[in-house]
């Protein structure tokens, strides 16, 4: 059987990036208080944690998470290992490892790893669907939007606050679908990786 493997962020002790609100959870009912059921009521920024981008965070006329269909979300992927800036060296790198492994179109770097404009720039060329990181933000956190610019104006959707500490670089099977928030930027999601290619 295969292994399913999480890569989602518990929400509520998910991190954050700075700025923006946190999620807060309230029981507003309880069977211990007399009530027939447990009730939980939460709030949350739609990129707190594990989430997904789409153009629309970045780019006024984009398209919205419900309007970009769930195939960039689930399929084949490649899972890479870097640490440091993702240089356009670099992306070439791991693409070419991915496509050797026909797993190219959905591309998860794990590790400490900021993708640079020159590395977005490649992505975008060889029309990936998805790139995926652990950090709350794909490009620099100081400076953001040149990296969303270049993949979210490419229909690229990002993949951040990812956890694969252990995963092992390679091919997998990967399900990340969001919420369906009608007209909104980004979405939280439960993502996970099937390890079907192991021998």
């Amino acid at each position: 059987m295969a292994d399913i493997i999480n890569i989602s962020q518990e929400v509520f002790s998910c991190k954050v990036f700075p700025g923006d609100p946190s999620p807060v959870k309230k029981r507003v009912m309880s069977i211990s208080n007399g009530d027939v059921c447990n009730l939980t009521q939460f709030s949350m920024c739609a990129h707190n944690g594990t989430h997904v981008d789409a153009p629309f965070h970045f780019i006024n006329n984009g398209k919205s998470i419900d309007q970009m269909g769930l195939t960039p979300f689930v399929g084949k992927c490649f899972v890479a290992r870097f640490n440091g800036c993702v240089s356009a060296q670099n992306a070439a790198s791991i693409l070419s490892a991915a496509h050797a492994c026909d797993c190219a179109e959905r591309i998860l770097i794990a590790g400490n790893a900021t993708v640079t404009a020159e590395a977005a720039r490649v992505f975008a060329d060889d029309h990936i669907l998805l790139l995926g990181n652990e950090s709350q933000t794909v490009g620099p956190e100081d400076a953001p939007m040149e990296v969303h610019l270049i993949l979210l104006g490419a229909e690229i959707v990002l993949l951040e606050g990812i956890v694969l500490d252990g995963v092992a670089e390679g091919p997998y099977f990967l399900s990340a679908a969001p919420l369906n928030l009608g007209g909104c930027d980004g979405a939280p999601c439960r993502a996970f990786l099937i390890n079907m290619f192991a021998e």
